[in-house]
């Protein structure tokens, strides 16, 4: 079955995306290991416009519930390892075609377009007893596990504005918490953010600081800094960037930029005609939901007059 637009990604990109693609008529279909995203693990959003404060959770079902109020189908459950592009030889009175095909799971599907919208993986510090440590006191995700570390001492490792939020929700439930950060300050939290923190009495930071080694036998123990010190702690939490989920798409020779994300107009086009990219995946610099959703309309838009262009020829 030949659709007309493949969305790789079920997170606020890709679900905008196929709100918009169905009420173009489109034949579209999501294919995604899980639905929501990385929105999911915010604890919560307050700048997203129509919700003054929500949850990450709740605006993630808000997405999804306006998809399905579309029809939208969805695939869930495998990951997309594969995507190419294959010539339909002309016949029975219809020109040459060059389409989409995605490897999914098992299946492959086939698609006049395709938008990816994979969004990240958590960046790695790759210091001695993370990877040993990683689920036994090692974490990437706060929302996920903060609950675990009540009345216990962490440590998040991060200077941006994801590290400094991610910091009020482990204040929550530990005992304390020290952001540790290799700059002079923290620049690049938003103001509001900052304030929070420095209004929080369990938050505290310790600039000027590397991590060097998370130790500890059956789960964390401590972990040594750079300057060889130690700090006794339950928990470690890494908020240090992202990794753009981009391998899939190798075979296409799509433009990437050094980061390994994909370059996109201001339509979400890609180098490749008929394959559009949208979120975080993308060289986008501000990473927001709002830009997500955004990037993915204008995806199914350009879908649309392109797959309407195909089918006029």
């Amino acid at each position: 079955m030949l659709h007309d637009m493949i969305i790789i990604g079920g997170g606020c990109a890709g679900l905008s995306a196929s709100i918009y693609a169905r009420r173009y008529n489109m034949d579209v279909v999501v294919l995604t290991e899980g639905l929501g995203g990385t929105i999911t693990t915010t604890h919560l959003v307050e700048n997203y416009p129509g919700f003054t404060s929500v949850s990450g959770q709740e605006l993630a079902d808000a997405f999804i519930n306006h998809a399905k109020a579309n029809d939208v189908p969805f695939r869930i459950g495998s990951r997309v390892s594969r995507v190419w592009k294959e010539k339909l030889p002309a016949g029975n009175g219809t020109p040459e075609l060059e389409i989409f095909k995605v490897q999914f799971g098992a299946d492959v599907h086939e698609a006049r377009t395709v938008l990816l919208s994979t969004g990240t993986t958590y960046k790695k510090l790759g210091v001695k007893g993370e990877a040993e440590l990683a689920s036994k006191g090692v974490s990437y995700c706060a929302t996920c596990d903060a609950p675990f570390y009540k009345k216990k001492n962490v440590i998040i490792v991060g200077g941006g504005d994801s590290a400094v939020k991610e910091s009020l929700i482990l204040a929550e439930h530990a005992e304390h918490v020290t952001i540790v950060y290799r700059g002079e300050k923290i620049t690049k939290a938003e103001p509001i953010n900052m304030k929070r923190v420095e209004a929080t009495p369990n938050i505290s930071f310790r600039l000027k600081t590397n991590l060097a080694e998370i130790v500890g036998d059956k789960r964390v123990e401590k972990v040594i800094f750079d300057d060889n010190t130690e700090m006794d702690v339950q928990g470690v939490f890494i908020e240090i960037g992202r990794i753009p989920l981009t391998d899939m798409v190798s075979d296409l020779g799509v433009e990437k930029n050094e980061k390994g994300e994909i370059k996109i107009n201001g339509m979400s086009e890609t180098s490749v005609p008929g394959f559009y990219a949208a979120g975080d995946v993308t060289d986008t610099e501000w990473k927001q939901a709002i830009v997500s959703a955004d990037e993915g309309c204008k995806a199914a838009f350009r879908a649309f007059e392109f797959v309407s262009a195909q089918k006029a020829a």
